[in-house]
């Protein structure tokens, strides 16, 4: 797996949500170039009034009406102080909300300091909402692996395994059969919140995203030979499929009692493992992987329902139909 390192600047947020947060920029556009590295935001009341010891100075600090009018409360040297307490920190960037008058020492403080100060006519509580939407989706941890991401009766099955094992040739055979291909060859996984998977394709590669290599044809482009239906953009990843090759050596799951998982950025989803031996249908096989997960999900676990009426059937608790009955 690859990690890929994300940031993002003040300017990049300016110029993605300008039009969507209505943003402008009042003061400190030399300091457009400092980085957010975190989706949380602070508003700076308890700093302003005097108490720094837990002040989060490392994140986007939103001003509303109440700083606003905190700060109208303050004599001249007051506020000066009071200002100067929370910006000689090393703040990303200032907003402002619901179009309020700027106090001109904030902007004065922010200007000195090459602080961005920034301002929006939406309301703060969901102005916040919407920025920390925005930034957790920007900043959220991801990876890129060599996979291929299928969606199979609405489970994302991201198909692992060595290079030329047939992962592309599954996921061809699955769109085939009316399933969709999300991404292949390298998929780009992201955290969502605590224990959300969002699978894709490459950023850098996403005019390729449904472009695949079939050894001995070539480049295919699935969208266009499948038509619409066979491709989407992006998928929930639930559950790895682990195409291995076939060994005697090996010792393979047979019953399926206890769910094996694998853990991708700190999240853990269950993974199977599929050996490969000619003659053998994967594609079906990753169908019924699909199929099964849903019954899981719903909490029924064919493999334990097994075991019970096996159980069941060994102390006698089951009844049987009558040796004459030949269904």
């Amino acid at each position: 797996m690859q990690s890929v390192s994300k940031e993002l600047t003040v300017r990049q947020l300016y110029e993605n949500k300008q039009r969507d947060f209505e943003l402008e920029i009042l003061c400190g556009h030399d300091g457009l170039g400092n980085t957010i590295t975190t989706p949380d935001v602070n508003r700076p009341g308890l700093a302003f009034a005097g108490y720094t010891d837990y002040f989060l100075w490392e994140r986007v600090q939103i001003v509303g009406r109440t700083e606003v009018s905190y700060l109208a409360t303050l004599d001249a040297d007051r506020r000066r102080t009071a200002i100067e307490r929370v910006l000689d920190h090393s703040l990303p960037c200032v907003i402002v909300a619901k179009r309020l008058d700027v106090p001109e020492d904030l902007t004065a403080g922010c200007r000195e300091r090459a602080i961005p100060l920034l301002r929006t006519p939406i309301s703060t509580t969901p102005f916040i909402h919407l920025l920390t939407s925005y930034l957790e989706i920007e900043l959220a941890p991801e990876v890129v692996v060599h996979g291929t991401l299928v969606d199979v009766y609405g489970v994302g099955l991201l198909f692992m395994g060595k290079s030329g094992i047939g992962k592309s040739e599954c996921a061809l055979d699955l769109v085939e059969r009316g399933h969709r291909l999300v991404a292949d060859d390298l998929v780009r996984i992201t955290r969502r919140g605590r224990g959300l998977l969002i699978g894709a394709g490459y950023e850098r590669a996403r005019t390729l995203q449904h472009f695949m290599e079939i050894r001995g044809i070539g480049i295919i482009d699935v969208g266009s030979i499948f038509g619409i239906r066979a491709t989407r953009l992006q998928k929930r990843v639930e559950v790895q499929v682990t195409l291995v090759e076939w060994s005697d050596k090996l010792d393979y799951e047979r019953i399926g009692l206890e769910d094996q998982v694998t853990e991708i950025l700190g999240v853990a989803i269950p993974v199977v493992h599929i050996p490969l031996f000619p003659g053998k249908n994967i594609t079906v096989i990753s169908e019924v992987v699909a199929m099964n997960y849903l019954l899981k999900i719903r909490g029924y676990h064919p493999a334990k329902e097994f075991d019970k009426r096996l159980v069941a059937m060994m102390g006698g608790d089951l009844d049987y139909h009558s040796e004459e009955d030949m269904e």
